[in-house]
Parts: structure tokens; C-alpha cells; sequence
């Protein structure tokens, strides 16, 4: 009976838990016990299932994801080309603007999709350095909104042994720089080569290295950049404007 009595001891059962003495413990010592969890008794297979169950039964107890609408789309700032017409109250700039300084802009040649934003901008005067006649169109614009037109007829240079004009890059700085002139905007066709070489001109006149003002040249030459343009700039002698009072220099 006692021996019976002592298994029953050394073996309860608790629930999920089976509570089994360390072997070899002393008479009237503490019996020191170890709770394994019923799935470490389980064979592979059983305790696979068993974990599957419990986490089928986890996943029915759980509440719902909540799911939350989409946030309507933000309106554009600038309409894409092409994307079914421009709205009257959006702002298109120019192919290839950018900001150089304070007062003074680059860009391509504006289209009419373009005078809203150009108006934003409340210019005083274009610099424009193609050889051919101004269009209509833009002409109105600019007498509309009292804008002067500053032309310099620079041809454009595809053969790589043109001439550039070095006087009239030269005229073209002073107005550029000539503060009752600003805010202005430089332009040429495409906004690259013509355009490019008045700004990098400026540049040295901004103490830029030769690097930095190629640098600015090439981003908006992209794969068309012209050595002739480089050479140009590099030889491009500012003495002769340094005189000239500008914040921008």
C-alpha cells in the first residue's frame, strides 16, 4: 500500500502539465521538479497537429483586420504633356526651366501653355538669344503684361567649328546682370547650348570652377553637349565686365 501510495505521488497530473521527479532523490529531501509541456511528450507528427489546431483556434478568437479606404489621390502640381489639355488655373513652365539666381531664369522657348506660369513670375524682361523674328503670339504676351524684350541673334552652332559670337554673349551678360533689367528670363530654342554658355559665362564671373560651370552646362545639354561650347566658356575672358555692380557677382 505504501509503495502504491509513494507512486501515486511522484507522478500527479496537472491539467496540461506532467510533474516528474529528478532521479535519485534522497529520503526527506525537497523533491525538485521539472514541468514539461504536453507537446514535448507528443510524437512529430501529433505535435505538428497539435500546433495547427492551436493556431486555427488562435486565429478564430482574434478580431478582424480592420481595413481602411484608399486616400484619394493628391492633385498634380504640374499637368503632363499630352495628358488631354492643360487646366486654365495650372502653371506650365517651360521646357528646361530652372532658377539661376535670384531674379534671373533659364528655360526652352515658351509656348502659349507657358504664359500663365511665366506671368507668376512678374518678369520685367526676356532675353532672347535666337537670330530669328519673335512670334506673335509671344509678343502680345509680353506688351500685355509690360514685359522688353532684350534680342541677340546667336545662330545655332551644329557645325563643331562655328564661331561662337563672343560679343554678343558679352551685350547679353550686362543686360542679365543689370538689376532694373530682373526679373528676367534667358531663352534660346531648347534652353542648352545658346542659353547655357550666357549662364556659364555668369558662372565665372561668379567665381565658379571651370568643373562646376561644365557641370551646370552638361545637366541641361544631357547627351548633346558641344566642346566648342566648353572651349568657349573656358576661354571666355569676364575682365572686361567686372566693373559692372550686380549682387549676383
Amino acid at each position: 500500500h505504501r509503495s502504491s501510495h509513494h507512486a501515486h505521488k511522484a507522478h500527479p497530473s496537472r491539467g496540461d502539465f506532467t510533474v516528474l521527479p529528478l532521479p535519485r532523490a534522497r529520503p526527506g529531501a525537497i523533491m525538485k521538479l521539472e514541468i514539461m509541456p504536453r507537446q514535448r511528450a507528443l510524437e512529430a507528427g501529433q505535435r505538428e497537429e497539435a500546433m495547427e489546431m492551436s493556431g486555427l483556434e488562435l486565429w478564430k478568437h482574434e478580431k478582424p483586420p480592420k481595413i481602411f479606404p484608399m486616400p484619394p489621390p493628391l492633385p498634380p502640381l504640374l499637368a503632363a504633356p499630352g495628358a488631354g489639355g492643360y487646366d486654365e488655373a495650372t502653371l506650365v513652365p517651360p521646357l528646361n526651366f530652372a532658377m539661376v539666381d535670384d531674379g534671373i531664369y533659364r528655360s526652352g522657348f515658351p509656348a502659349a501653355a507657358n504664359f500663365r506660369f511665366l506671368k507668376s513670375l512678374n518678369l520685367r524682361s526676356i532675353v532672347y538669344l535666337c537670330p530669328e523674328p519673335y512670334p506673335e503670339t509671344n509678343t502680345e504676351f509680353l506688351e500685355k503684361n509690360g514685359i522688353k524684350l532684350h534680342q541677340f541673334g546667336i545662330e545655332g552652332r551644329k557645325e563643331p567649328f562655328v564661331e561662337i559670337p563672343d560679343e554678343k554673349i558679352r551685350e547679353a551678360l550686362k543686360v542679365v546682370l543689370d538689376v532694373r533689367n530682373q526679373p528676367l528670363l534667358i531663352h534660346c530654342k531648347r534652353g542648352k547650348h545658346r542659353t547655357g554658355c550666357v549662364v556659364g559665362c555668369m558662372r565665372k564671373l561668379q567665381k565658379w570652377c571651370l568643373s562646376s560651370v561644365f557641370d551646370e552646362y552638361q545637366r541641361f545639354a544631357a547627351a548633346k553637349v558641344r566642346s566648342t561650347d566648353l572651349r568657349f566658356m573656358e576661354l571666355f575672358d569676364v575682365s572686361s565686365l567686372k566693373h559692372l555692380t550686380n549682387s549676383h557677382c
